[in-house]
């Protein structure tokens, strides 16, 4: 299935459980530097896009835009492998929690260096990392099926990041435990929040699994919460204020326009 037909079949119910967490927004916003101008791509429902610069959002599923709010950035339908911008049309291009879903990678990858005068920006999580996650290492590690197998090995993203977009930089950006934004681990110390539909349903791992592999998934993690073994096996975490699941921030400079 097509990422624009899976966004607007799931989409419908996104914006409840997926905003703006503000200390994330901290990372970002400090990572697009003195971008004026900045093309959010794979914008969803507009998380992320600063209000103080010039920003055009591009989002191929219809469901996704509708849910957009009437003081969200302009937006058009687009996706990320055609972006319908001349070269070098913004400071910025900007990608959070996106270019995993693209149909062509690479391809969407050099749309941005093709758009972006001054640099690339990208929020997501180093996929050699997922293994780590509680979520996908006990319950749901078919999680990892999902994950192209070159990806899995550590390094490997961060070299094919360069290979499009020139150098880049790095940066770790711990998840805070009261994390606004609902994306897949946001409730690493809250696991009961993912045995409630309003919130799966802001999440695509769940809709791109088997229903059988989710449920039983679900079962095994409602059952370890009312017996405290998912407490006895995590109480490392109980007392932490954040977590590194491996997101990172990608920055790519392409010079000064």
């Amino acid at each position: 299935m097509a990422d624009e037909a899976l966004y607007d079949r799931i989409g419908v119910g996104y914006t409840p459980t997926r905003r703006t967490d503000p200390r994330i927004a901290e990372h970002i916003l400090a990572a697009l530097g003195d971008a004026r101008s900045v093309l959010n791509v794979g914008a969803g429902t507009g998380s992320y896009e600063p209000s103080d610069r010039a920003v055009v959002a591009a989002e191929p599923s219809a469901a996704m835009l509708a849910q957009r709010p009437p003081e969200a950035a302009p937006a058009v339908r687009a996706e990320a492998e055609a972006l319908p911008f001349e070269d070098r049309t913004f400071d910025a291009a900007l990608a959070v929690i996106s270019d995993h879903h693209w149909r062509d990678r690479a391809r969407g990858l050099a749309e941005l260096r093709r758009v972006a005068r001054r640099r690339v920006v990208l929020f997501n999580a180093d996929p050699a990392e997922a293994h780590r996650f509680w979520l996908t290492r006990d319950y749901l590690p078919g999680f990892l099926r999902l994950i192209p197998e070159a990806h899995r090995q550590p390094g490997a993203w961060a070299q094919e990041l360069a290979v499009h977009l020139g150098p880049v930089r790095i940066e770790p950006v711990s998840v805070p435990h009261d994390c606004e934004d609902g994306f897949y681990g946001a409730f690493w110390r809250r696991p009961e929040a993912y045995l409630a539909a309003r919130v799966r349903n802001g999440i695509s791992v769940f809709a791109r699994l088997e229903p059988q592999e989710v449920s039983g998934a679900l079962g095994r993690l409602g059952a370890d919460l009312e017996t405290g073994a998912w407490r006895r096996r995590n109480r490392d975490l109980l007392e932490r204020e954040d977590l590194d699941l491996g997101f990172r921030l990608i920055v790519a400079e392409l010079g000064d326009g």
